[in-house]
């Protein structure tokens, strides 16, 4: 015979779908609060400038205007600033994911000579440090005051990084792996490139993306050791429309009038806003798989 479904379990069951429901509406409302500001900056960005100063524009566009694309991308400061960016990020991730991996590598080893102390050694930076000026004044005396690669240098590895990394080859990739390519005649170096590398491919990825929107978001750093415009990123220029409401270069022997010229700086803000997040948001949905798993790296222990 059959057994009766208890009343109980019944009511366990409705309460879980109640409970899944109440969670899939939360979240779908969360998603909507997100997602709205994009949308609306995008639409801001394409819709007729005196619709959006005088609060017309809700979600979708009102109009179609491109006037403020064009001049942007007339600018030549917002060109010299995304290219800087572009390097920053592109090159500084490269130095990143090098330096980090091969510290990474190197205290995962057992056979690693004061790993103890080393980890504790670096790790203490994670806690401490100078502060600002005693940051500054040590960036100046060494000479990285204004130079193209201070950006690189000053971030160029981090320690909470390198324990994601130490946790992802000790706990991922067998010790018996390096010392079979050990007998076959790699060395430390060989081991490394041939073995942890191609392995390594999950927490190279969620590195990529820490790194590279660190750079691309990088704002404070070069604002305090970059006084050259043409070494400075992208976010600079940003902060001088968006925050200090500075109008950057906007042909104004073409405009007829001060308020054609409010207008035009008025669609640049967020036709720049959505240049400056197009690059992040192209790269990171083929990203997104590797970033729950790189953040669990290294939770659980088995």
């Amino acid at each position: 015979m059959k057994e009766k479904t208890q009343p109980s379990k019944i009511r366990e069951r409705g309460m879980e779908r109640v409970f899944n429901w109440a969670i899939n509406i939360l979240l779908l409302l969360f998603g909507l609060v997100a997602l709205y500001p994009l949308l609306f900056v995008l639409s801001a960005s394409i819709s007729d400038p005196t619709a959006v100063n005088s609060g017309k524009l809700l979600l979708f566009p009102k109009g179609f205007n491109l006037e403020g694309y064009k001049q942007i991308l007339k600018n030549s400061w917002v060109l010299i600033g995304y290219r800087n960016s572009l390097f920053y990020a592109l090159v500084g991730t490269i130095l990143n994911l090098v330096v980090t991996m091969m510290a990474g590598y190197a205290l995962s080893r057992k056979d690693l000579y004061g790993k103890k102390l080393i980890t504790l050694y670096m790790m203490f930076t994670m806690w401490f440090s100078g502060g600002m000026i005693t940051k500054f004044i040590v960036v100046n005396n060494i000479g990285l005051y204004d130079k193209w690669y201070t950006l690189l240098v000053l971030g160029l590895v981090s320690m909470y990084n390198v324990i994601i990394t130490r946790s992802f080859i000790a706990g991922s990739i067998p010790g018996e792996l390096q010392e079979s390519a050990r007998i076959d005649g790699c060395d430390d170096f060989g081991t490394f490139f041939r073995i942890i590398v191609p392995l390594s491919k999950p927490v190279i990825a969620i590195l990529s993306l820490y790194y590279g929107l660190g750079h691309w978001n990088s704002y404070f750093n070069a604002l305090i050791y970059l006084k050259d415009k043409n070494k400075q990123p992208l976010q600079i220029f940003l902060r001088e429309i968006l925050v200090l409401n500075q109008a950057i270069d906007v042909n104004s022997d073409e405009l007829e009038s001060m308020i054609e010229r409010a207008r035009m700086a008025q669609s640049m803000k967020y036709g720049l806003i959505v240049v400056a997040s197009l690059p992040m948001l192209i790269i990171y949905p083929f990203l997104q798989k590797f970033f729950v798993k790189g953040v669990m790296i290294g939770s659980v222990k088995g």
